[in-house]
């Protein structure tokens, strides 16, 4: 099995010692790193709600418009999306059914793949061997030299990261990242089959 070759330290790094940010903090942080990175930027993305009140689109569909929602994500096409010129990859964890955040997010991220960014996407029950006791961290991973976990509070808001700088650490999650990626589906087959013949999302109080 595809597993028996990860050691796990991605199921470790809540314990690996790291300057705690808050949210202000982290992105103070992040962007000059960003800016400055000298290989493949990683995300690492498991759960499976979000709250992303600073997006328009988000916005329209917590209100129900699934319409405008998807209009506005188009309407992004082309827009101030930073790329770099260096290789950006982003592994999804989708549990079912789907939920309403995650529909939207496919969305954005097809965009995005469109665009300048490398996805694919794991079912939950794929990584269950990896999630002993708790889920996968939530992982921003800036070459070799950054590592972020990023934190969010039980509304699924933003809340700041745990920034990591141990280059052993970061190479041993780096090789993790890379095989989860080689066994993902790819996003433009899994967008196709599962995302696009979903209904609008039912939005409850």
């Amino acid at each position: 099995m595809w597993l028996k070759g990860i050691t796990l330290v991605l199921e470790r790094i809540h314990e690996i010692t790291g300057v705690l940010l808050s949210a202000d903090e982290y992105l103070d942080d992040f962007w000059p790193n960003f800016r400055n990175i000298d290989e493949v930027f990683w995300k690492l993305e498991r759960i499976q709600s979000f709250r992303e009140a600073g997006q328009a689109s988000w916005v329209a569909m917590m209100a129900g418009d699934w319409e405008r929602s998807l209009k506005l994500i188009d309407d992004e096409r082309g827009g101030a999306y930073e790329r770099g010129s260096f290789v950006r990859r982003r592994i999804r964890v989708v549990e079912e059914p789907i939920t309403p955040y995650l529909q939207w997010e496919m969305h954005v991220l097809a965009l995005r793949v469109a665009d300048a960014e490398q996805v694919r996407v794991l079912d939950a029950g794929e990584v269950a061997e990896l999630e002993v006791g708790r889920r996968l961290p939530e992982l921003v991973v800036l070459g070799t030299s950054v590592m972020y976990e990023v934190t969010y509070d039980a509304a699924g808001t933003h809340s700041g990261a745990r920034r990591i700088d141990d280059r052993d650490v970061i190479a041993a999650c780096r090789g993790e990242l890379d095989k989860l990626f080689s066994v993902g589906e790819d996003f433009r087959t899994y967008y196709e089959r599962e995302i696009v013949p979903l209904p609008a999302p039912r939005m409850t109080v």
